[in-house]
């Protein structure tokens, strides 16, 4: 017989407790969960690994599964199986979607490791773009807010595209400038006569703003602008290949962008001295997007659709916020979007905005502000140093060349100053006891580049004043007791100490000398004859210096010095840079450099520019039509300037001969 004892009792009231307990907690791990975003997948969907069917039907089980598949993923790593290991790690992504280090395993060995297996660069980066994709439209938007996921995003984007240890990252930075140039339009041209950090942002914002502020569904576009309805019916029928453009649905992603594509091909071609030539040879099809692009009466169909075109692609295939975007180019510059390190910015950024919006003080420990914030001021530092942009949208895209350039942009020397202060509160590693500090060390790096490149540009106002800012920031490093003395000296001086150490280096030396001589011609690219000259007469100082220094006579080589990783004669040095570079443009940007550049560097050039753009049928014409004359004028003292190369050879020779004879 059933008796209830005190026992019984305490017993039954304990398990009621913990029932009603368990519910509420249920209810409150459902709310966390589902706010945060932290439930595992619960169902297979068509085309998914069988590994994950088998995950799901494990049930508890799950857990132990996952870890041998990680086991089993770790060891053909190990065996150099990436492609194996690819589909695995991917059915583990499936398995376990909201552990952010399993994104960041697949996304790494797709951009890293089976992108440097392959044997051509668009191969490359194909596997670069895959671990891209991977965290920017699946791991982030699974786990929006963890910090980890946005910083490796950033890093792949600052190491991998912006860096230059892949032997192919130059084709990276074209085929991202190439990308960003279709998504979002050729960016607006600086007005070199308003050299305003402000006037520059409001461009850059006035370029975005039309597009953060278009409409998000398409029958929003046709219904405030009836005209966009007949515009994507005469792409349906006379382009063709377009899917569902002309439906009151949202488009394909990969036919918005193909349609952005000629687009902007179109609007090249119209912008080129050679854009008869190329009309010529269009398709049918691209014949008939010109006409409508050309149709005045389509103007406002155009300028409706295509801000929500570029609006729907940033946000659905790139998992990006034009409004966002907008506010950035506020806060840090006026941000060319063709840069990698651009993106790297972005998504650093982003990752420490929303990891201040969730950390607190027992969860500190999981957010990594500190390497993150140094995404940030890496991104920062690369803006300043490669922040300005020429690319050959058109030829590149016709296999008629690579013209791809990039050089400083002094404006964000400024943005490194403004966030400074923000990061340095965050770290708890850079506190102001601290001797010695990272951000102290960079800081100070980078601001004597600042000053040196300001110097060199003419713009001596700049140098003296970011040179007493780096003498009396307090923030500085006190490890250093020659500190105050090299600071204490008269700006000149100081230049010429930096120019003077950095030039014993010959890696150093040829870099700060291609780089100062590729800014000059750049310069004249933007007609800005001031910043030619003084980025010309930096490259002869720089040169001097290190010829000065490091030139010595060496035994073995006669002919040449121990240390000529650069021509001896700086006319030589920049003659050939200056060829090298005209060997890069297009046509319209050839003539426009040869006619700004000086005689001297003209006679370089003149021999290659008429091989490459006189027409071979008809000497009088260039390739477009024109006369060739009339482009590339020849310089006066041709024939001198050809005897002067000839007899440098020949003594060049005559010198290695000379050195065979006496072994």
């Amino acid at each position: 017989m059933f008796r209830w004892t005190p026992t019984k009792i305490v017993a039954l009231l304990c398990l009621l407790l913990a029932m009603v307990g368990s519910v509420g907690l249920s209810v409150m791990m459902a709310s966390v969960a589902s706010r945060n975003k932290l439930a595992y997948t619960d169902r297979v969907e068509d085309g998914q690994p069988p590994e994950v069917a088998l995950g799901i039907a494990l049930g508890a089980f799950r857990g132990v599964f996952v870890n041998f598949l990680w086991i089993r993923a770790n060891d053909l790593k190990q065996d150099g199986k990436f492609f194996e290991l690819n589909q695995l790690a991917e059915a583990i992504t499936k398995l376990q979607p909201r552990f952010p280090r399993v994104w960041v395993f697949h996304a790494w060995n797709m951009a890293y490791n089976i992108s440097v297996s392959t044997q051509t660069r668009s191969e490359r980066w194909y596997w670069v773009q895959k671990g891209i994709d991977l965290l920017r439209t699946k791991g982030i938007v699974a786990n929006p807010n963890d910090m980890l996921l946005h910083k490796e995003l950033a890093w792949i984007f600052l190491h991998k595209i912006g860096g230059i240890t892949d032997d192919a990252n130059r084709y990276y930075k074209m085929k991202l400038a190439d990308e960003w140039t279709t998504l979002l339009g050729q960016p607006p041209a600086r007005d070199f006569k308003d050299r305003s950090r402000e006037h520059a942002i409001e461009q850059m914002v006035a370029f975005l703003q039309p597009i953060a502020d278009a409409p998000r569904d398409l029958s929003d576009v046709i219904a405030k602008t009836p005209l966009v309805r007949t515009l994507l019916d005469r792409i349906q029928s006379e382009v063709g290949d377009h899917g569902a453009i002309g439906q009151d649905s949202l488009a394909d992603a990969d036919a918005i962008m193909t349609l952005l594509r000629r687009y902007e091909l179109i609007q090249a071609v119209q912008r080129s001295a050679s854009g008869k030539i190329a009309e010529e040879t269009m398709s049918a099809r691209m014949k008939a997007m010109l006409a409508m692009v050309r149709d005045p009466a389509l103007k406002p169909a155009w300028d409706a659709y295509l801000p929500f075109a570029r609006r729907y692609l940033l946000e659905t295939r790139y998992n990006m916020d034009p409004g966002q975007m907008i506010r950035y180019v506020k806060k840090y510059g006026p941000i060319d979007w063709r840069v990698a390190a651009s993106h790297a910015l972005y998504w650093s950024a982003q990752g420490v905005e929303r990891g201040l919006l969730r950390v607190s003080k027992p969860a500190e420990k999981d957010f990594d502000f500190t390497n993150t914030d140094r995404i940030v001021i890496q991104a920062v530092q690369d803006l300043y140093r490669y922040g300005q942009t020429y690319f050959d949208y058109l030829g590149f895209n016709l296999g008629a060349g690579e013209m791809f350039l990039q050089i400083p942009d002094p404006i964000f020397a400024q943005t490194y100053a403004d966030i400074m202060q923000e990061l340095v509160a965050r770290s708890k590693w850079d506190t102001a006891d601290r001797a010695y500090t990272m951000y102290a060390a960079g800081y100070e790096n980078f601001f004597t580049d600042v000053v040196l490149y300001f110097y060199r540009l003419g713009m001596l106002d700049l140098a003296e004043k970011y040179y007493r800012h780096i003498a009396t920031w307090s923030g500085m490093n006190l490890n250093d007791p020659d500190r105050a003395r090299k600071f204490s000296v008269p700006l000149e001086e100081f230049v010429m100490a930096q120019l003077a150490e950095r030039q014993r280096s010959p890696n150093v030396a040829v870099s700060e000398v291609t780089a100062s001589l590729l800014g000059a011609f750049a310069s004249l690219l933007a007609g800005d004859d001031a910043q030619f000259r003084s980025q010309m007469d930096y490259a002869a100082k720089s040169h001097g210096y290190f010829m000065q220094l490091q030139r010595n006579a060496s035994a073995v080589d006669t002919a040449n010095a121990r240390m000529d990783v650069m021509e001896p004669d700086f006319r030589i040095q920049a003659g050939a840079v200056f060829v090298q570079f005209m060997s890069l443009l297009g046509l319209d940007q050839a003539a426009a450099v040869f006619k700004a550049a000086p005689d001297d560097l003209r006679r370089f050039a003149y021999d290659m520019v008429e091989e490459r753009f006189r027409d071979p049928e008809n000497k009088e014409l260039a390739v477009n039509g024109e006369r060739f004359d009339s482009l590339f004028a020849e310089p006066t003292g041709m024939a001198e300037h050809r005897a002067m190369i000839e007899a440098y050879r020949k003594r060049k020779s005559e010198q290695n001969v000379k050195q065979l004879e006496s072994k």
